[in-house]
């Protein structure tokens, strides 16, 4: 059987784009060096926390603005922080969201809120923390199922925080948020 060029350069192309693709895989919780300042979530969100953030379309416009204000509690008994979040977004509205973190073993953490479709699932290494979850926003007089890849950074107390949104593989926006420990 003989190859067309026109065959051919498609095959090639395909593989090309193949590679790309594989070349381009996301970055793992392993990627993360140790640091002097590690990351754990039931302590760090312990008590009141304050945050400011920015969400961003998908070319990286931002969108909206908003602060949050968090408070944490820790149960001992059942390793479950019950985390409180009241945001107010620069447009006025105002939300809520109440998330249930279980430190399932040694940086592996589970989590549960009202807007998140299943359970997300958290992994920690040093400073940082990947959350991985599918989260249902408001869209148009509707409801959009996102999914996220949430990354924490720690660094000299302040906790940096970027979550990429994507829907169908394709990102459809971002978020930063910059949380500080109230005093």
């Amino acid at each position: 059987m003989k190859f067309k060029f026109g065959q051919y350069l498609r095959i090639s192309v395909l593989g090309i784009l193949m590679s790309a693709l594989t070349a381009c895989s996301s970055m793992q919780i392993n990627d993360i060096p140790v640091t002097d300042q590690p990351f754990e979530v039931e302590q760090y969100f312990l008590g009141s926390t304050r945050a400011q953030g920015i969400v961003f379309d998908r070319g990286g416009a931002p969108m909206r603005y908003f602060s949050v204000q968090l408070e944490g509690a820790w149960d001992e008994a059942t390793q479950t922080l019950t985390l409180e979040e009241d945001f107010q977004f620069d447009d006025g509205e105002i939300s809520e969201r109440t998330w249930f973190i279980t430190r399932v073993a040694e940086g592996h953490y589970t989590g549960k809120a009202a807007d998140v479709e299943g359970q997300a699932v958290g992994r920690s290494k040093g400073n940082a923390l990947n959350w991985q979850y599918t989260l249902n926003i408001p869209y148009k007089n509707s409801t959009l199922a996102v999914q996220l890849n949430d990354w924490m950074y720690l660094q000299d107390d302040v906790l940096l925080n970027r979550a990429v949104m994507k829907k169908f593989g394709f990102r459809v926006g971002e978020i930063f948020i910059s949380f500080d420990r109230a005093s």
